[in-house]
């Protein structure tokens, strides 16, 4: 799919001017990237759910090229949340559903712990939800999450991550997707983003303000407050990433009916390994939910 058939427009929220990718009418569907990734990985998706009667919209998150980057510095993930919600809005609704991947994900679960009143339900893929993850890893997680660790350093992980013509980013994209040969043109967006040094520091300032985030008031409604919307959380067998076994027993972080979907041989970038069933899952909870609310 070229990215000639969509055309990118412009949306102002949060003080920012975000680029979007859009398909479709009908009820608002939120499409949230993740790392290392662009909006352009959602483009199967958007045109599934604009297929199946849906307004499917894909930002590039905040700091990720073309969008705004945020001049105070400011890449927490409660403020990712409020990103989601003032698009929402500014694309003219009230509520709509929200489907994240990755740190798409992270802000979906924040989003819909904040403001509830703004979202219809999520689907999150590849990330469980944040309060199991972070209060009940396994040794094998934290083992395969070290490179957050690695994040936190200054200046050695935008070096590294460019050094020998991505060589790093490549081996990490493998690593977490085995069963994935992807393509220098799957690669180029992701490139072409984070060639810029500006563009790669916003995107690792994500993992950096971690910290600052969970230590906020707002953040730590994450560890103290159930999930009030329904939610679909889908892991890939094969992630390299985010362990399978990490996405059980976590129903007691949901509250409005929880489902737990399994891709087998998939890996992280389950979107862009099997989209046809991947936007199965999502369309199956979406056409449920819209006939419940």
């Amino acid at each position: 799919m070229s990215t000639s058939e969509f055309l990118p427009r412009w949306v102002r929220a949060n003080g920012l001017d975000f680029s979007v990718l859009e398909a479709g009418e009908g009820p608002l569907v939120l499409c949230l990237h993740g790392f290392p990734d662009t909006a352009w990985s959602m483009r199967p998706l958007l045109s599934a759910l604009a297929a199946s009667g849906y307004r499917a919209v894909a930002p590039f998150m905040r700091g990720y090229a073309p969008s705004g980057m945020a001049s105070d510095g400011d890449y927490r993930a409660t403020t990712l949340g409020r990103d989601a919600i003032e698009l929402i809005k500014a694309l003219g609704e009230e509520r709509a559903f929200i489907v994240g991947h990755d740190w798409g994900a992270v802000t979906a679960y924040f989003a819909a712990t904040l403001y509830p009143q703004h979202v219809r339900g999520i689907v999150t893929a590849a990330i469980p939800h944040l309060r199991h993850f972070l209060l009940k890893p396994t040794l094998k997680q934290i083992v395969r999450s070290r490179y957050i660790g690695f994040f936190q350093l200054p200046v050695i992980p935008e070096r590294r991550v460019v050094a020998d013509d991505f060589l790093w980013l490549r081996q990490l994209i493998r690593n977490w997707s085995p069963r994935w040969n992807f393509t220098e043109d799957d690669f180029a967006p992701l490139k072409a983003g984070f060639s810029d040094p500006v563009r790669l520091k916003a995107a690792l300032a994500y993992y950096r303000a971690l910290p600052a985030t969970l230590a906020s008031r707002e953040g730590r409604a994450i560890f103290t407050q159930k999930l009030s919307v329904p939610a679909r959380v889908i892991r890939g067998t094969d992630d390299g990433c985010i362990g399978a076994e990490m996405f059980e027993n976590q129903a007691y972080c949901f509250d409005a009916g929880y489902k737990l979907i399994t891709m087998q041989g998939a890996g992280h970038f389950m979107q862009c390994e099997q989209p046809e069933q991947f936007a199965e899952h999502v369309l199956d909870f979406l056409n449920r939910e819209s006939k419940n609310s």
